[in-house]
């Protein structure tokens, strides 16, 4: 719940608050994650605490591997009623995923390092990284 003393931030403020870039915010508020903001009486943007907690919300959903998509599905939960179930069910259900990526992350480490360890370096096009990108 916020305090009655009502802050408010210009785009650039928020932004600067939550760690992200202006066009960030704007991207959330075009696929509608952030919600359109009051404007002051000069045509402003004034976006609130709950706008900057919101924008946290959905940068740390995002940092840790949770699509635009589910980050609305929580925001959905969030904002009507959810039970912890539902959002233990998603994280985890993440989890699965981050590990497969993990899989396919450290076989590109070994693909890498296998065409690396046959280069010799130097100066000339004659480069065993490059031949083994373009076999068939």
């Amino acid at each position: 719940m916020i305090s009655s003393h009502k802050r408010e931030f210009t785009r650039g403020a928020l932004a600067k608050k939550a760690g992200v870039n202006l066009e960030t915010i704007r991207f959330y508020e075009k696929i509608g994650l952030m919600p359109d903001p009051p404007r002051t009486q000069a045509g402003y943007r004034s976006y609130s605490l709950e706008h900057l907690k919101r924008l946290k919300f959905i940068k740390r959903s995002r940092e840790l591997g949770f699509t635009n998509k589910e980050v609305a599905g929580l925001l959905e939960m969030v904002d009507g009623t959810y039970a912890c179930n539902d959002v233990k069910e998603l994280a985890l259900a993440n989890v699965g995923l981050i590990a497969s990526k993990m899989i396919d992350l450290a076989k590109m480490k070994q693909a890498l390092q296998s065409m690396a360890s046959e280069c010799r370096g130097g100066e000339t096009p004659d480069c065993a990284i490059v031949d083994r990108l373009m076999e068939e």
